[in-house]
């Protein structure tokens, strides 16, 4: 079944990705695993918006999931976290629109400067309602034609976004963005996911 899990807005600054906004849809992880999957989420979307080029799409796999992200010129980004049926195309029109929406309502001067609690943008949530079915975007994908304009990048995983040499365990290990449970719970999730890889 088609999953949208995350929807977020970030503002990418010289050194590091500020949150601006997030919605969550994550029913399908039992109840005591949501608040570290929310967290490697929001880690992991930073992580991305951080090393991607202003002006540039990516679409990067992690395990079974599509990180769609897209850093405009002016440093507004949007990150959607989905599985892998979820189609690219339709993912990228929908952040482009949360883009331009979120443009539209909240002043450029706050972006810079703001915290989530201090940016009142509640459709976000409503569109990842809204979107779980792809046929809902479809109609917005055809709307839309200066998709085309910008290259898509797909990266098969989040290794190839890193820098040279970086490791996504090394950064999980380092961050202070994330829990113990959260690093726990990754842990136990890669080498449960291990186990089943073929070489």
């Amino acid at each position: 079944m088609v999953k949208l899990f995350a929807l977020s807005v970030f503002y990418k600054g010289s050194s590091e990705a500020r949150l601006l906004k997030s919605a969550y849809d994550l029913q399908s992880f039992s109840f005591f695993q949501r608040g570290s999957v929310q967290e490697f989420i929001g880690f992991a979307s930073r992580t991305i918006v951080e090393r991607t080029q202003l002006a540039t799409r990516q679409s990067v796999k992690q395990d079974v999931y599509m990180c769609h992200v897209y850093v405009r010129g002016d440093s507004l980004s949007a990150v959607l976290i989905a599985d892998h049926e979820y189609p690219q195309r339709v993912a990228h029109t929908l952040i482009t629109k949360v883009l331009d929406d979120f443009t539209a309502k909240i002043p450029t001067e706050l972006w810079a400067t703001s915290s989530e609690s201090g940016i009142d943008f509640g459709t976000l949530a409503a569109y990842l309602a809204k979107y779980q079915d792809p046929r809902e975007g479809d109609a917005l994908t055809r709307i839309q034609d200066d998709l085309d304009e910008t290259k898509i990048i797909l990266k098969n995983t989040i290794e190839a976004v890193l820098d040279r040499g970086e490791k996504l365990d090394d950064l999980v290990e380092k961050s202070q963005q994330l829990s113990f449970q959260s690093k726990t719970f990754y842990k136990t999730a890669k080498k449960t996911n291990s186990c089943c890889t073929f070489l």
